[in-house]
């Protein structure tokens, strides 16, 4: 029991300090979902996944695969270098203003789903084409499937999401 304390207290701190560095609501959202595991596993999709939901290995500039291994420190670092990736691909593709919250919530969207999904995606098309903001919230509600199958975790996941892009 005293070990599951530790790993929790530590865990809080990793959380917080990811919270402080970021001062990102699009990198609480991600880790909150999206979790911390050392070692490579495959996700829900079959995909393998390691830190807080990365597929790639930043490291070695590859596909993160089986047997791989990082530490908290690299899966933060990783974290902030994906985020950043999918911030930059929300500049170049959204054409019209966004706030925050939004930039944000379109971040966590597009980090899950991969960036090709979301640049691809009717949400972004709507929001381009200056669809109303509930119109264009309700599209995140549409990405809850893993596999064709709605998933729990995506939908809590999403209207989150949504919440913070109407905000």
């Amino acid at each position: 029991m005293q070990n599951n304390k530790t790993y929790i207290i530590i865990g809080a701190i990793v959380i917080l300090s990811l919270f402080m560095a970021t001062k990102s609501k699009a990198a609480e959202i991600i880790s909150l979902f999206e979790g911390k595991e050392n070692e490579a596993y495959k996700d829900q999709g079959g995909i393998y996944t390691i830190g807080f939901g990365s597929t790639w290995n930043f490291d070695e500039k590859r596909p993160v695969k089986q047997g791989d291994k990082i530490s908290d420190k690299k899966a933060l670092e990783w974290l902030k270098l994906a985020i950043k990736d999918v911030q930059d691909l929300i500049t170049d593709v959204v054409k019209v203003p966004i706030n925050q919250n939004q930039k944000d919530s379109l971040t966590s969207l597009a980090y899950n789903i991969g960036k090709g999904a979301f640049a691809k995606s009717t949400l972004l098309k709507s929001l381009n084409q200056g669809s109303p903001k509930i119109i264009v919230a309700d599209q995140f509600l549409r990405w809850n499937k893993v596999n064709g199958k709605i998933n729990t975790g995506l939908t809590i996941r999403r209207q989150k999401e949504r919440e913070l892009f109407l905000k």
